[in-house]
């Protein structure tokens, strides 16, 4: 199953909301929704189910997939546990599909990791720690619940803090970003991250290692592949000089030949900074992001980049009604952008509990403003969309509220239109 993108070759379909997102500067204006229908299926309770979900994947069946950040075995960890891979089904029943143990198994997948099938229905996932050397592991889970660690990252020249999510090829190889590690010379020592190549034998391939400056570091998002095999990502740190000592991010693209280019360094001012997901993109060749930081008021951007690497600011988030720090990717829906922003919406949380939003061409529409209770807070996660219609999340906290000292752990959750 292929995570693919068109223009230079991309090959993801857009709808006629998104090419007219193309040509066509969105209004900084946010406009009022009908009401929608928010359903919480799952909330997690901080033991052996897990705590602070991912993003999530689907199967045919309608299952959902992901990981959780904590959790799982209360032996790991200095009893927070370590995470765990999850299912929910259609009826909110959750299913612990795997308790990872630290050592040499893997520990703590990133919140901003998600899942990714193969035609055989096996998941392949990372973890930010564990492994033999606790730099972090790939690993894949088979159909009846068996996992392997595919390769163990060390504090090396290979990169380690796997943190975004993996993508798959045509012919089974896996493609992921290290935090940290490859160049040493970078970042006063631990290096600035890599992005790697592992292949169906668990050989892995240092494609890119970062070395700030110019280029970005701190890759964080999981990568776009286009059909040239050119891979495209975000850096959270590096590029430009800015108001942020260690650079406010870059957008980049990485050829076959392993050669870089950075299409766009953030300047941490109006156009945005600081870029923690990945990248979406449409048939004319555009790419579209989130930055967590900066932009006009300060709370992130949501921006568009043209083949020729001019950016285009989309909305700056206010940090009020219309959220604040969108710190998970975009996906495209029936009429336009869809997202999620961590805070601002409901300030029945500090800094506000988060929204899912809706961008298009009429401006921006928030769809719904989570509450911190049982509904959840502060969403992390990409979201998932369906045949149907529906969209899928996770979030970071509320839930079941004996959960982190009244903050909660997290949800699943499903936004009917």
């Amino acid at each position: 199953m292929k995570n693919t993108v068109r223009g230079r070759g991309m090959y993801r379909r857009a709808t006629s909301a998104a090419l007219a997102l193309g040509v066509v500067l969105v209004a900084a204006t946010t406009q009022s929704a009908p009401a929608q229908t928010l359903k919480t299926l799952y909330a997690f309770t901080g033991g052996a189910d897990g705590a602070y979900p991912s993003s999530l994947v689907q199967d045919a069946a309608g299952n959902l997939y992901g990981l959780t950040y904590g959790g799982g075995d209360p032996s790991c960890f200095g009893g927070l546990g370590c995470g765990t891979v999850f299912k929910v089904d259609s009826t909110g029943k959750e299913t612990v599909l795997h308790t990872f143990t630290g050592t040499p198994d893997g520990s703590t997948p990133a919140v901003f990791s998600r899942l990714v099938f193969d035609g055989r229905g096996n998941l392949y996932g990372n973890t930010q720690f564990g492994g033999t050397s606790n730099a972090g592991t790939v690993f894949k889970l088979d159909t009846t619940g068996n996992e392997t660690v595919l390769f163990s990252f060390s504090p090396g020249a290979s990169g380690n803090l796997p943190s975004g999510g993996l993508i798959l090829d045509g012919a089974g190889n896996l493609y992921g970003t290290a935090y940290f590690g490859g160049d040493f010379n970078c970042g006063k020592g631990v290096g600035c991250g890599t992005v790697f190549k592992l292949d169906r034998k668990g050989n892995q391939t240092v494609l890119y290692s970062f070395s700030n400056p110019p280029d970005g570091s701190n890759p964080n998002g999981k990568l776009l592949i286009d059909s040239a095999g050119d891979l495209y990502g975000t850096n959270v740190f590096g590029g430009h000089k800015c108001v942020n000592p260690s650079g406010c991010g870059s957008v980049f693209r990485i050829d076959t030949a392993g050669h870089e280019t950075v299409l766009h360094a953030f300047r941490g001012a109006a156009d945005g900074g600081l870029p923690e997901a990945g990248l979406l993109s449409d048939r004319a060749g555009h790419l579209y992001g989130t930055t967590d930081g900066f932009g006009a008021a300060g709370n992130g951007v949501v921006f568009r980049l043209d083949p020729d690497g001019k950016e285009h600011v989309l909305h700056s988030f206010t940090g009020g009604a219309d959220g604040g720090s969108p710190r998970a990717g975009l996906i495209w829906g029936p009429d336009g952008l869809y997202g999620t922003t961590t805070y601002g919406g409901n300030f029945a949380c500090a800094f506000g509990c988060g929204t899912v939003f809706k961008l298009n061409q009429l401006g921006l529409t928030v769809l719904y403003e989570f509450t911190g209770g049982a509904d959840g807070a502060n969403p992390v996660s990409t979201l998932f969309r369906d045949s149907e219609g529906n969209f899928y999340g996770t979030t970071n906290a509320g839930g079941d509220l004996s959960c982190n000292s009244g903050s909660g752990c997290g949800t699943v959750f499903k936004l009917t239109p």
